[in-house]
């Protein structure tokens, strides 16, 4: 553990601590202190200091913690993980995974406290307060998949949200192909990148984002909700990061064997756009019409009037008409 890592051990209890008690559980001068805050600050850190009374976090916080993680994950994704990481602030979770696959033993799971530049679907910018959601990517090697890797995000948002309903979250859905919501408020997203053929072998990197505590809504441009006020035990963010990657496992495990064909008839549970006029985004053209759920490949059917017709991800994005 490095010394800001320690330090923002000492900080997590959300109390006042001073320079000088800072410095002598650290074994560093005051200075040293200071230095180190400014570099927890510069990662998003919410680190606030007062003349004579120390410093502290703006909320106590629950460390990511990759021991506490892997104990309580299941046996299969205990045998599965080769690796669960976790840094202190990344770029994005996903990117530092797709950039090192050539290195990584897969599966490999990375969780960060903050990502300075989170993005979602279609490089759109991913709020990432510091600590206070969750941030996973997993790295997952495919070889030959019945129908190739269609659907994938589908079978990711459902194993998700089925894992966050069976923890006692209330009113969770998806909307197609990869938020997972309550309601019309966006809780969570997923995005996959991957590398290789997708009717071939391939790995992709899984990336998943998740509203947790979050307070700060500041950088977003649309409705959005926290999952604590969902739900009536809290986990903890370790817990909860084990709970998913548990499902994760699972799913990928059953797609990797089956495609997504037997995922189709789960999708309906959580779909949020069924029988809703909605906007489609195809370019520069907007398209209305009724959604009608999904095919067998994952593709969103949507009814202009003329019967369904398949829309692939890749090609578009979807709004409910409000």
């Amino acid at each position: 553990m490095d010394r800001a890592d320690a330090l923002l051990d000492c900080l997590a209890d959300g109390r006042e601590h001073s320079g000088e008690a800072l410095g002598q559980h650290l074994g560093v001068t005051r200075a040293a202190v200071w230095k180190l805050i400014r570099q927890l600050r510069k990662e998003g850190a919410p680190v606030r200091s007062g003349a004579g009374r120390g410093y502290c976090l703006a909320a106590p916080m629950e460390r990511l913690d990759p021991e506490a993680i892997q104990a309580s994950l299941g046996a299969a994704a205990r045998s599965h993980l080769a690796e669960v990481r976790v840094e202190r602030a990344v770029d994005s979770t996903n990117r530092r995974l797709f950039t090192r696959l050539d290195e990584l033993r897969t599966p490999c799971a990375l969780l960060a406290e903050a990502q300075l530049a989170g993005r979602g679907r279609r490089g759109r910018p991913w709020h990432s307060p510091f600590g206070r959601n969750l941030y996973m990517s997993l790295a997952w090697r495919f070889e030959d998949v019945p129908g190739g890797m269609a659907g994938l995000s589908l079978v990711v948002g459902m194993a998700v949200a089925e894992a966050l309903t069976r923890l006692g979250a209330e009113g969770i859905g998806l909307k197609w192909p990869n938020d997972l919501m309550v309601g019309d408020d966006k809780l969570g997203g997923v995005l996959v990148e991957l590398q290789g053929e997708p009717a071939g072998p391939c790995t992709v990197v899984i990336g998943l984002g998740l509203n947790l505590e979050m307070d700060d809504a500041a950088d977003i441009d649309q409705p959005w909700t926290a999952l604590r006020p969902h739900m009536g035990d809290w986990l903890g963010r370790n817990r909860l990061a084990a709970a998913v990657l548990d499902a994760l496992v699972d799913c990928l495990t059953r797609f990797a064997a089956e495609g997504f064909g037997p995922f189709a008839d789960q999708w309906p549970r959580f779909d949020i756009l069924q029988g809703r006029r909605v906007t489609l985004y195809v370019g520069n053209q907007q398209l209305q019409g009724s959604a009608c759920g999904v095919d067998a490949t994952g593709c969103l059917l949507l009814d202009r009037g003329q019967g369904c017709e398949p829309w692939s991800a890749g090609e578009v994005s979807v709004r409910p008409v409000s």
